[in-house]
């Protein structure tokens, strides 16, 4: 599995989750979705890049 299906697969999860949300109408669910989504994305860029030891001083 290559990194474009990898990412489109990725896209499509959370393209599911938003979509259940909008359909059940509940609004409040996603201010913690995306907060998680933007954690997940600094960790990972963090641990992938030399910047992951300056980390520390954010948290």
């Amino acid at each position: 599995m290559n990194n474009l299906e990898k990412t489109t697969t990725r896209m499509a999860t959370i393209a599911e989750l938003l979509g259940f949300l909008w359909k059940k109408k509940q609004w409040w669910l996603l201010p913690i979705v995306i907060s998680l989504l933007m954690l997940g994305i600094l960790l990972t860029l963090a641990s992938s890049s030399p910047l992951g030891t300056f980390m520390y001083t954010i948290f």
